[in-house]
């Protein structure tokens, strides 16, 4: 199972809106896929279709109370998707978690030997605390959802830095499999000059395909649907698709056989 961290420490940049709509695009294409929601808001979870009270497990159980993982485990309404949600008691992991042993392998011993998936994505919450340290740890590559506006640059190389330590320390495997730009709205001259500069800073490790702004996007959580499944005619799904496609062609090697 590939591995795939979906993180950014500045919240509001779509973060989260990626993990859910990504996850359903490779889930379309046939990839037995799996989302987990790793941010106590549980917005992801919420996204997907589950409600706070359908919520029995979730990932706090998988990492403080080591519970097993396919306890943890729902299916979405989705096929091939399944998620393991978030509940507000994650709000409180990071405390829990200082005291113990392995508190930044939690996740990646839970993780080992799932035969079920052939793609996780980790959706982290945003900060860069022990819960997103741990999706750090677990992950094979990571994934940079980037917002168009003027402070993009300044926190991509403060994540940039923690995934340095992290391989240097945690886990010298981890790799990035790209930077999405999202939110790009073409009417803002602003929006234009912003992506010029992530490109020509970070060059190829950008993903061609960007996200648009798009009033579908924004609406699909309030009904519980990825926007895929809202309305997968919006500009907005397209894109998620072709980030999809485009992600395929970067994963690491053991990527699933076509």
């Amino acid at each position: 199972m590939i591995r795939v961290a979906i993180a950014n420490q500045k919240g509001g940049v779509g973060k989260t809106t990626t993990a859910i709509n990504i996850a359903t695009a490779m889930a379309a294409t046939g990839w037995k896929t799996l989302l987990i929601d790793l941010d106590p808001q549980g917005n992801a979870s919420t996204g997907i279709g589950i409600g706070a009270g359908q919520r029995e497990r979730s990932s706090y159980d998988l990492m403080v109370d080591q519970v097993a993982l396919a306890d943890c485990i729902q299916p979405t309404r989705i096929p091939g998707l399944d998620v393991i949600p978030a509940t507000v008691d994650l709000s409180g992991a990071e405390v829990e978690l200082v005291s113990v042993d392995n508190r930044t392998d939690r996740l990646r011993t839970a993780l080992a030997g799932d035969s079920h998936h052939d793609i996780c994505f980790i959706d982290c919450p945003p900060s860069l605390g022990l819960l997103t340290l741990n999706a750090l740890c677990a992950a094979d590559t990571l994934l940079v959802p980037l917002q168009c506006e003027f402070f993009a640059l300044e926190g991509l190389s403060q994540l940039l830095q923690t995934v340095e330590r992290v391989q240097q320390r945690f886990n010298p495997d981890l790799g990035i499999v790209g930077v999405a730009l999202t939110m790009f709205d073409r009417r803002n001259r602003l929006t234009d000059q912003v992506a010029d500069d992530v490109r020509s800073c970070l060059g190829q490790l950008v993903f061609e395909t960007v996200i648009p702004r798009n009033v579908r996007l924004s609406e699909a959580p309030s009904h519980g649907l990825p926007a895929l499944v809202y309305d997968h005619t919006c500009s907005g799904s397209r894109a998620y698709m072709a980030l999809a496609r485009e992600l395929i062609t970067r994963l690491p090697e053991k990527r699933k056989a076509a």
